[in-house]
């Protein structure tokens, strides 16, 4: 039931920030920054501006589906940050950039967490996997012990939650560096900054509240384990 509570209030505060986050970008992309620029236009200065040619910009479908790929050095901004010309817009595009500034500076938690993501992927397939052993009645104590069971639970949580936190301070720096660069640029007035702020910290707030889910239930099966082990 306590495993049930923390993943149901996570799932809530979840879709929470997330209509938030909708709410406000539909409300802020209705107002179109004083200088003209498109989202696009704004990555593609940034990235000049700290010397960075070898990253290519480019627009992909779907809503809020922005971000940077180190693999392959792109910048991948939905359509209405693309072609928008709003306060929002700027704001996605030189956040997408800042972690293409990370990337280049080595910014050692971007390095990290790049580090980490095939254990993060081989943690949630894992899971996954027993995850759907128990959707179908298949109980993992008919396999390894219960104590055994949990320690992996954990370990793959750890994983997990480990790379949720770490994505923390990667997240809020990209943000810090695309706010003070659209400060010194001028691309924003103060007014246009408060709203693209106001978008961003929104948006982190996503990342906060799955870092939070993840150590909850991680702490949930820390819990579970210590208490297998006095009975």
């Amino acid at each position: 039931m306590t495993l049930f509570v923390i993943l149901i209030a996570t799932m809530l505060a979840g879709a929470f920030y997330s209509w938030r986050l909708r709410s406000k970008f539909n409300k802020y992309s209705q107002i179109g920054l004083r200088n003209g620029l498109t989202g696009a236009e704004v990555a593609r200065l940034m990235l000049r501006d700290y010397g960075i040619f070898d990253v290519q910009i480019t627009c992909v479908g779907g809503q809020l589906t922005d971000h940077y790929n180190p693999a392959d050095k792109t910048v991948n901004l939905s359509e209405a940050v693309y072609y928008g010309n709003s306060a929002v817009s700027a704001a996605v595009a030189a956040h997408e950039c800042g972690h293409a500034v990370q990337h280049a500076t080595a910014y050692s938690m971007l390095e990290f967490r790049s580090a980490m993501v095939p254990v993060q992927l081989a943690s949630g397939w894992l899971l996954n996997i027993l995850f759907f052993m128990g959707i179908f009645g298949v109980a993992i104590t008919n396999f390894i012990p219960l104590q055994t069971a949990l320690l992996v639970i954990i370990g793959a949580y750890g994983v997990i939650t480990l790379f949720s936190l770490v994505t923390l301070p990667v997240e809020f720096d990209a943000s810090k560096r695309a706010l003070a660069w659209m400060t010194e640029r001028g691309v924003v007035t103060p007014d246009e900054h408060y709203m693209a702020k106001d978008a961003l910290n929104t948006a982190a707030m996503t990342y906060v509240v799955a870092a939070l889910g993840s150590l909850m239930t991680l702490l949930y099966y820390i819990l579970a384990y210590m208490n297998s082990s006095n009975d």
